[in-house]
């Protein structure tokens, strides 16, 4: 490796958004780097990363050269220093990701890169990066746009796109709308880099909403979930609607089918495959696999047909947010680690609702892991995630006109699917959390 890859390699696993955690990197190529129009030298820089277990991905990272010392503010983003010059994260750099909207507002094409709009853009907006993010970046200009950079770079058409750019076009107000795209020559292929969505300003996470709901209940330790001012459960009935829209519109805009009982037992199969595979990182699931894996048969083992069609794919209540106008989903590109192919694949939206309930799981619950495990507590954390749980439904059922829990074989099944997920996740980040998704695991693996 050349010196630039060399530091590359020491500086990506480093990296929040880097997919690899806990692996060493052990070899980075430049796949392609192209300087972008302004008075600094950015790079867009596309790297092949290797890493000690022989899995090789793709990349997407600015890369900005100094000749000498960088100014205070981007002192946290140097990546280090190649042949007297220093390497920096340019998308921490104002001028850098201003150039980015300008290219965007032109219109323009570079050797390799495509800038398209569709609405006329203030290329003078100041930006400033988002930090809570952990697959890709996001850079907000002014308080109108938000420019996602897709930082783990698969090609072809990502699902994000996609799916919001068809959801606004039919007309959906649960979506941010698209107001243009980066795309770049990957193997021949057009790919998606980064996606300008209207930024949803004087709005609220999910997430943060249930989380502060739960707190409301565990400080009145006398009062049920439907008592407390903080309730959520109007909230998730209005979220479960929205979200039964967005599929029923999903079925219209885009490709739809039917699964019949060779897809259900496909889908089996893929089940126990992700179980097996977790087995292997956390043994300790081994006591709860006969369960698991007779949840799994059950599915298998369906006759009747099974809708399908393009989903979210990783729902959960920090993919939502409450704006004055109503909720509004965001990230459609499914679970980042996950091929494009199976991201894109013809799905049961019961997948979407499987992982909102699992969410409610969490946000009732990681509170109890902060305290201690108060026996209290824990009711009053069951009970509210039972009342949103059931709220969520409710409100689904009232658009869909098809309650989810009727299918309860798939319902479980997918649940139980994520919360194996959750189970490897926790292990190998936050080992306290771990007993979240095993208690999860314990009460829905008895039907």
């Amino acid at each position: 490796m050349s010196r630039l890859e060399d530091v590359l390699r020491e500086w990506l696993p480093t990296q929040r958004w880097y997919g690899g955690k806990g692996t060493a990197v052990t070899a980075v190529r430049v796949e392609h780097e192209e300087r972008l129009s302004g008075g600094e030298d950015v790079r867009h820089t596309l790297l092949h990363v290797t890493d000690a277990d022989g899995r090789t991905e793709l990349y997407q990272v600015l890369l900005g050269h100094r000749s000498g010392e960088v100014e205070q503010r981007l002192k946290a983003a140097v990546v280090g220093e190649v042949d007297g010059r220093v390497l920096y994260d340019a998308v921490h750099d104002p001028q850098a990701v201003g150039s980015l909207l300008q290219l965007l507002a032109e219109g323009r094409t570079l050797s390799r890169l495509t800038f398209t709009s569709t609405a006329a853009l203030d290329a003078s907006l100041p930006s400033r990066v988002m930090g809570a993010e952990q697959s890709n970046t996001s850079v907000v200009y002014g308080e109108d746009y938000i420019l996602k950079l897709f930082r783990r770079v698969q090609p072809g058409l990502n699902p994000d796109l996609e799916i919001t750019r068809a959801l606004a076009e039919g007309g959906s107000p649960y979506v941010a709308r698209p107001l243009g795209w980066v795309e770049g020559q990957v193997g021949g292929r057009t790919t998606t880099l980064g996606l300008l969505q209207d930024f949803q300003h004087n709005s609220t996470e999910g997430w943060a909403m249930a989380t502060a709901s739960v707190r409301d209940l565990f400080a009145e330790a006398d009062l049920h979930a439907d008592e407390v001012g903080g309730d959520f459960a109007a909230e998730s009935e209005r979220l479960g609607a929205a979200t039964a829209e967005v599929h029923v519109l999903l079925r219209e805009v885009l490709p739809s089918g039917v699964a019949d009982a060779d897809e259900s037992a496909r889908t089996a199969r893929q089940l126990h495959e992700r179980l097996d595979a977790a087995l292997a990182v956390v043994p300790d699931l081994e006591p709860h696999a006969p369960a698991l894996r007779a949840a799994y048969d059950a599915v298998g083992a369906l006759t009747e047909p099974v809708p399908v069609q393009r989903v979210h794919g990783d729902y959960h209540l920090g993919q939502v947010l409450r704006t004055e106008h109503g909720w509004v989903l965001l990230d459609f590109e499914g679970e980042p680690a996950r091929p494009l192919a199976e991201r894109t694949a013809l799905m049961s939206p019961l997948r979407d609702v499987a992982g909102m309930l699992r969410s409610y799981d969490y946000a009732a619950r990681h509170l109890l892991a902060e305290r201690g495990g108060d026996n209290q507590l824990a009711y009053r954390a069951n009970e509210w995630a039972e009342r949103n749980r059931q709220a969520f439904c409710d409100g689904y059922a009232r658009a869909a006109g098809t309650d989810p829990r009727s299918e309860a074989v798939l319902l479980r099944a997918f649940e139980l699917d994520k919360a194996v997920y959750e189970v490897v996740y926790e292990a190998r980040n936050r080992p306290a959390w771990l007993p979240i998704p095993v208690g999860s695991i314990e009460r829905l693996a008895t039907p």
